[in-house]
């Protein structure tokens, strides 16, 4: 399973379009994908009896059709199924650490982005080792629309997994790359008369120059990638919401180890609120 597109599976019409994006991004990468779902962490809604058995032919029924949706889809995919009865975040978080990613479903815009009854989902994107996709229940294919939206907060190491994660996104689906920096000028209270007026412009050309800086050596990497370096004055949070408005995929990056909160209150807001999927990658 090394390498593979991992979708979880929770027995819902959320898993469809996870089941739909996923095979898409498998396809694009040439990778296999796997399917799974957690037979003890099936729904309450799901139909069926309570039976053990019974909830395990669900969930055999459900993976059978996702295995034929996907291979419909894209003939070409490997795809291989597991049903466990480990709980489905145990499971989710232990495959994550062989995955190249892993995509899940949401219960659509309005409701926090959630897998099952909505926790599953929180505490995998907070744990995974790897990048998580969550991918809403009105998304009807992936990819429609023409770019990858990237936050670019942060210099250096900490977020080379995000831009290699959106780059290679990019590349893969043959789209444009859109990287997104906010900024706002200090704010200066009760300064003496001596003291100089914040130069806007300086501090914006200054914010500029940093954008450029990052990229350079990733558009030197990916030099197929059509890049727009996208600088705004603004607060991070809309600023992401407003450029995605017509992405496929907005890429965001979480502080590992993070608490008590496993994520933090920029990628809780675009898990959201965001109308398109959302890419949560682990920061080093």
């Amino acid at each position: 399973m090394g390498g593979s597109v991992v979708v979880g599976l929770d027995g819902t019409g959320n898993s469809v379009p996870a089941v739909r994006w996923g095979a898409a991004e498998a396809a694009a990468r040439g990778l296999p994908l796997h399917l799974l779902h957690s037979w003890v962490s099936q729904p309450l809604n799901v139909p069926g009896a309570r039976a053990a058995t019974d909830r395990q032919r669900y969930g055999h029924e459900v993976l059978g059709a996702a295995e034929a949706m996907a291979h419909e889809l894209h003939p070409d995919v490997a795809v291989t199924i597991e049903q466990v009865s480990e709980q489905a975040v145990e499971a989710l978080v232990d495959r994550s650490g062989l995955a190249t990613m892993m995509v899940l479903g949401s219960r659509g815009h309005g409701a926090i982005a959630g897998f099952l009854l909505g926790s599953v989902s929180l505490h995998v994107l907070g744990r995974a080792q790897c990048p998580v996709v969550t991918v809403r229940e009105e998304e009807s294919a992936a990819y429609e629309r023409p770019e990858v939206v990237v936050g670019v907060q942060e210099a250096g190491s900490r977020g080379e997994a995000v831009l290699e994660f959106a780059f290679v996104a990019a590349e893969a689906h043959h789209t444009r790359l859109r990287a997104v920096r906010a900024w706002e000028p200090p704010v200066v209270e009760c300064v003496p008369t001596t003291v100089p007026p914040v130069d806007e412009a300086e501090l914006a050309a200054e914010e500029e120059r940093k954008l450029a800086e990052v990229l350079a050596p990733w558009r030197a990497k990916f030099p197929d990638v059509d890049v727009v370096a996208d600088l705004q004055r603004g607060r991070i949070t809309p600023v992401l919401l407003e450029s995605c408005s017509r992405a496929s995929l907005l890429v965001v990056g979480r502080r590992v180890q993070r608490t008590p909160m496993l994520l933090g209150p920029v990628v809780f807001a675009v898990l959201h609120h965001s109308r398109c999927p959302v890419a949560v990658v682990p920061r080093i």
